[in-house]
Formats: structure tokens, sequence, C-alpha cells
């Protein structure tokens, strides 16, 4: 039985909310708050599993509200439901702590899911704003890490698997068609840029970044 809370400053909303999630047998609405300050009060006492919160409320607004519940109530995952798709609101979201972030204008169906999602631990993302959260990814990126993989040449990228693949420099060079010399070459000017120092980083980064993985 997922326990939930619904946190909105529209009654109407809280009420709608309820009544939907209280058709599954499996989900039990245990509280509501109109605010984030409330919210903090009534998810010690009640202590649901997935709080259901909305961004915009006065008092305390949801964003706060969340990163206060991951220190206050940790055992509750957020859901935000929410009006804006704007990036801001989204990155403070996560950044405060949210397992899940849904607009407003989704389905009933896609609700009940994703409450679901976010109860099993899982980080739900509605369709809505997954451009979004991808471009914020991105820019998290350090800029070292993204400048030095986009500076590999393709051969240099090709070295870098086999590397991490476990081949030796006689190996590659046979593969590749080209003598041991040059492949020692393509592996140091790798490793300088992504300034990594042994074989062992290289593996970890190749096997990270999607080069090869733990299955070859």
């Amino acid at each position: 039985m997922t326990r939930v809370m619904i946190v909105d400053d529209h009654s109407i909303v809280r009420e709608g909310i309820r009544i939907l999630l209280e058709k599954f047998p499996d989900i039990m609405v245990v509280a509501d708050a109109d605010n984030g300050r409330s919210a903090l009060d009534v998810a010690a006492k009640a202590l649901p599993g997935v709080v259901v919160m909305d961004t915009s409320m006065p008092g305390m607004n949801g964003i706060e509200a969340t990163q206060r519940l991951g220190v206050e109530c940790p055992s509750a995952r957020v859901l935000i439901l929410s009006m804006h798709k704007d990036k801001r609101f989204v990155a403070q979201a996560f950044r405060a702590g949210a397992r899940g972030y849904l607009l407003k204008d989704c389905t009933s169906a896609e609700l009940v899911h994703a409450v679901r999602a976010v109860a099993a631990g899982e980080i739900y993302v509605c369709s809505g704003i997954i451009g979004v959260v991808i471009e914020d990814y991105i820019k998290r990126i350090p800029d070292s890490l993204q400048q030095g993989e986009a500076a590999l040449t393709p051969r240099e990228r090709e070295v870098l698997q086999l590397i991490a693949e476990g081949n030796n420099a006689k190996n590659i060079a046979f593969l590749l068609k080209i003598n041991v010399k040059t492949v020692d070459t393509h592996r140091q000017q790798v490793m300088k840029k992504l300034k990594l120092h042994s074989v062992a980083e290289l593996t970890k980064f190749a096997i990270r970044e999607g080069f090869t993985s733990l299955d070859n």
C-alpha cells in the first residue's frame, strides 16, 4: 500500500487528486496540506511514502518544502505536480531532491503511473520536460570532460575502446593495422586529453561513457 500526501494551495485540486488516487486499492491518501510549511508538520505525523507536491504556494513553495522534507522526513519521496515546464523550476525541483516531475496537464493514468513509479524508487519524468532535464544534465557535465571527449579523434576513440576491452598495444596494432609505436602515441594523446593517468582510469572512463561494457 502506497501512502500518499497531497500538497496544493487549491482545495479543489487536492480533492480531485484524492478522488482519483483512492480509486486504486494499492494507493491510500493519508493526508493533505495547502502549503509547503504545513506540509512539513503534516508529513511528520502522517509518514507518507509519496508526496504529490505543487511548486507555487504561499508561505513556503514546493521546492523549499521538498528540500526540507528530504531532511525532516527522508522516507517521503516527492513527486512534483506543477503547471511550470520552465527549466528553472524543473532543475530546482530535482536539485532539491524531487524523485519525479509531472505537468498538471497530464492524464489521470499518467499521474497514477508516476505515483507508483516514485513509490518503487524510480525517477519519473513526464515527456513534456524530458528535453529540459537532458539540457540541464549536459550543462552540469564538467567542461573538461565534455571538451576532452569531444576532442578525441575517431582513431583515438577506437584505441580507447580496445584498451578498455583488455587488448595490449600489440593486439591493437594488429587489429587496426598500424604499428605499436602509433598505438602508444594514440594512448598517450587520449590520456592527455581526458586528463587520465592509467589504463585502469581509461577503462573506467570507457565503461562509464558507453564506449564498451563489462560484458565484453
